[in-house]
């Protein structure tokens, strides 16, 4: 098994009130040239929790902490112009994303949670999710 030292949520980058599925984003990822989806985890707007890459798979969604990390993805995080960052989060799927949390930090107790953003020069997952998370 991976020594999992950091868990790392995503927004999907998708705009506000649309629906995306693991499906979409694996054909996104596979135009990019990746094997599969880079995620381990997507969670969509009505909170249900998809399964991406194996956890046991190196994910693709970090550059630099992939070999280590669980990528977990929302869907959404853009307002409507498709453009604008955004924290587009359902209560649904704040609620999925801290079960979700909560459980991977039972599993892998020594990795801290960040968002894609303290990695990149990015707004994803267009939310402080180090600072929402720091007590779980």
């Amino acid at each position: 098994m991976r020594q999992i030292t950091k868990i790392i949520v995503h927004c999907s980058a998708t705009p506000e009130g649309k629906d995306f599925t693991v499906a979409d984003i694996t054909r996104w990822h596979k135009q990019r040239k990746f094997v599969t989806i880079g995620y381990h985890y997507v969670i969509y707007r009505n909170g249900e929790v998809h399964n991406g890459r194996p956890e046991t798979q190196i994910g693709a969604h970090c550059t630099g902490h992939n070999v280590n990390s669980i990528g977990v993805c929302y869907i959404g995080g853009v307002a409507k112009d498709g453009k604008t960052p955004k924290d587009t989060r359902t209560s649904a799927q704040k609620l999925a994303l801290e079960r979700l949390l909560r459980h991977l930090r039972d599993r892998f107790p020594k990795a801290a949670i960040h968002g894609h953003r303290d990695f990149a020069a990015k707004a994803c997952p267009s939310f402080d999710a180090t600072e929402e998370y720091k007590d779980l």
